[in-house]
């Protein structure tokens, strides 16, 4: 184990604290930052966040702040962890009360609609320069409520620059939480943004009673859809066989902790989104991120129907039973051509 460092994470909800329980697990001086003032105070009193984590002690070497120039001050690194909605607001709020160059690592999976941009690139458009010194991105089947329990869990550090994604996997690597590193920094985004589609979907099909044979196809096709619009934004189809891909796909559509496949569930046993999404209480990120992937599929051309189909669900009202069944009916195709396809934008990509 390294030396201890300071480091702060902003976003106070279940994966922040669960990351800051990993950091201080490993001897670091943690400061979780949250932009609510009783939530600081309830986290330096008893030790818990219990709206998001209940039940679950914390370190006293995880201090609350609300207040982020406090919470930055003298640090090395700065972990974002707050829903993707609120990145690029946060981020240039750091611009603004940041001092010193930082190791800046994000732990959020979406896509912005309407820029189609991924998070790294939110950040970059966001902070100086001056102040981006390494950017990393930690990504993989994580869920927060076993990570507190320090149940085996496997991850992946990404960076373009090497050297950042062995530090970010030194810092947080220990007996329960494996790190692995990356230089795929694009594909490990698109797989931890999209998946979440896909486990929306997933869960509409569970709550329509589809059973396992459409999971199993849906995860499957997923797959391929996230690979392809991956590969043509310049990813390696590698990744998608890792941790950030299928390994990420299979625990957010099979698991009852995923928010997104609960979402999901709910919609394929007739709740209307506004009431799935109030009754849930904490953000589902598929939903925005479905709109931004449909968005970016029809400027690009890229075929996406089962993101297409889950995004005329949630914004044309059309019920799910008619998407699958549309689904269902699409013109026939070769698996093995489809494939070969993607393997081909990734060759395309890389002779440019």
């Amino acid at each position: 184990m390294g030396k201890s460092q300071r480091v702060a994470i902003l976003g106070a909800g279940s994966w922040g604290t669960a990351l800051a329980l990993v950091l201080a697990d490993n001897g670091h001086d943690v400061r979780l930052w949250t932009h609510n003032k009783v939530q600081a105070d309830v986290i330096n009193e008893t030790h818990r966040n219990e709206r998001y984590l209940p039940n679950v002690e914390l370190s006293s070497s995880i201090k609350g702040f609300y207040q982020l120039d406090k919470a930055i001050e003298n640090t090395e690194i700065i972990v974002f962890a707050v829903p993707t909605k609120a990145m690029r607001e946060v981020a240039e709020q750091v611009n603004k009360v940041c001092h010193g160059s930082k190791t800046i690592v994000h732990v959020s999976k979406g896509i912005e609609p309407d820029t189609h941009l991924r998070i790294s690139e939110i950040i970059k458009q966001s902070l100086s320069e001056t102040i981006l010194k390494d950017l990393v991105v930690l990504s993989g089947p994580s869920h927060a409520e076993e990570v507190v329990l320090r149940h085996p869990t496997t991850v992946t550090a990404a960076s373009d620059q090497i050297q950042a994604a062995e530090m970010v996997q030194d810092l947080f690597m220990n007996q329960h939480f494996r790190v692995y590193t990356n230089l795929d920094v694009v594909g490990v985004e698109i797989g931890g943004a999209l998946k979440n589609i896909i486990a929306l979907a997933a869960g509409i099909t569970d709550g329509l009673g589809y059973g396992d044979n459409a999971k199993a196809a849906l995860i499957t096709r997923g797959l391929a859809e996230m690979a392809r619009l991956g590969t043509t934004l310049g990813a390696n189809p590698l990744t998608f066989s890792g941790l950030t891909g299928i390994g990420d796909l299979i625990v957010t559509c099979t698991s009852v902790h995923s928010r997104n496949w609960r979402a999901g569930n709910l919609l394929g046993k007739g709740k209307k989104l506004d009431e799935v999404l109030e009754s849930m209480g904490m953000v589902v990120e598929g939903v925005r991120t479905t709109k931004a992937a449909f968005q970016l599929a029809q400027k690009l051309d890229v075929s996406m129907p089962i993101t297409e189909a889950l995004f005329h669900v949630l914004f044309n009202d059309v019920s799910p039973k008619e998407a699958v069944d549309q689904l269902m009916s699409r013109v026939k195709t070769n698996e093995m051509e489809d494939l070969v396809n993607i393997l081909g934008e990734h060759h395309q990509t890389e002779s440019k």
